[in-house]
């Protein structure tokens, strides 16, 4: 019995040494490779780069006062959409003592011009119809009380004027109703009732009671790398996407290019705007989808090239300024491939465009096809 053990534990013994020495024979024997083979295809190819920016109103207007005060009512609010001439806010005015002391002053003068103006033309009419005085020196005296008239009345409204913000002559321009200049949407309302506000002069620039825009008008804004600014020209077409709203695209047309760079991040940049072209149903106005300040891509094709001939760029040998490829000859186990210089042109970074050196005949190879054993490996 001990001897047949021993016999059997030999054999395996042994064909664990002949298995192991079979499989490192064959994992020393060299692999076959294998290409993937690419054949030469007629192609509209197209250069194309990718601008990030926002999109924004061409035209933001910021709503001032016209006197400066408390706001005391607010009757919009931002994302409603207005019509110029719309009241936005009211104001009330806190009159300063200096010119309310002045015009009080003004009404009090004129009061006392008048009832002297007044008593001069009842004597002066006295005399005119006993006829001892001319018709010339009556004339003079019925002038200076109607001049006395109205100097009270435009002393009363500048009185009402600085202690109230309007007057009985003027009630509907009034300036305590802060109105819209333009029609659009209301962006921005940055103040509350209750805050005080300064009217715009040369001094100051004054409060912003509203910013307004009209979303119906808007630009994509973006900065360009000065490697493919040389490549734009205004007019070209652009496609816009949102990216809060990845469903909607817009078309857009190239307006402006920077003639100066900035620094951004070590590379110079070039700003840009394109008009884009707004649908009336995805205006701010309308239904709302458009933001002002939106985050947008701006997709531009730099260069085409139609109908040419092309293969994968993976196939392609770059030596210096050089390109070649490797033509596949004949089949199976006589296979070679031939190294042939080619002459190239446009690449969108998949394919790349062929212009003297192989045909739609020929056949080229490409990279080594890698297998999950090879992975492993």
């Amino acid at each position: 019995m001990k001897k047949y053990s021993k016999l059997i534990i030999a054999a395996i013994i042994a064909l664990i040494f002949i298995g192991t020495f079979v499989f490192l024979w064959q994992k020393s024997q060299p692999k076959e490779v294998v290409y993937n083979e690419f054949t030469p295809t007629t192609e509209n190819i197209q250069k194309t780069t990718i601008i990030t920016g926002k999109i924004e109103p061409r035209n933001e207007v910021n709503i001032k006062p016209q006197i400066s005060g408390i706001i005391q009512e607010l009757y919009k609010e931002p994302g409603d959409y207005i019509n110029a001439g719309d009241v936005i806010a009211k104001v009330k005015v806190v009159p300063e003592m200096g010119q309310l002391s002045n015009a009080e002053m003004r009404v009090k003068l004129a009061e006392i011009n008048l009832k002297q103006a007044e008593t001069n033309f009842q004597r002066e009419e006295n005399l005119y119809s006993q006829k001892l005085v001319s018709a010339d020196e009556f004339d003079k005296i019925k002038v200076a009380l109607e001049q006395a008239k109205h100097e009270k009345v435009a002393a009363e409204d500048a009185l009402q004027v600085v202690r109230d913000g309007f007057s009985k002559s003027n009630a509907k321009a009034s300036s305590t109703l802060i109105r819209s200049t333009i029609s659009g949407v209301i962006l921005d309302i940055p103040v509350k009732v209750g805050y005080s506000v300064i009217q715009v002069n040369t001094m100051n620039e004054g409060t912003t009671i509203a910013s307004v825009a009209n979303m119906n008008n808007l630009i994509f804004r973006g900065n360009i790398d000065e490697t493919e600014v040389g490549q734009l020209v205004n007019g070209m077409p652009m496609k816009i996407t949102i990216g809060a709203l990845q469903d909607l695209k817009f078309d857009a047309a190239l307006e402006y290019i920077s003639p100066k760079a900035v620094e951004s991040n070590g590379a110079n940049q070039f700003e840009i705007k394109a008009a884009v072209n707004v649908p009336a149903d995805s205006a701010g106005g309308k239904s709302g989808h458009l933001r002002s300040g939106y985050s947008a891509n701006a997709e531009i094709v730099l260069s085409r090239a139609e109908k040419v001939l092309s293969i994968p760029e993976s196939a392609i040998e770059f030596s210096g300024d050089s390109t070649f490829v490797y033509v596949v000859k004949g089949e199976g186990k006589n296979k070679t491939y031939d190294r042939t210089y080619i002459e190239t042109g446009l690449s969108d970074g998949v394919n790349i465009e062929i212009k003297k050196g192989i045909t739609a005949k020929d056949k080229v190879r490409g990279p080594e096809i890698i297998t999950d054993d090879d992975k492993k490996d």
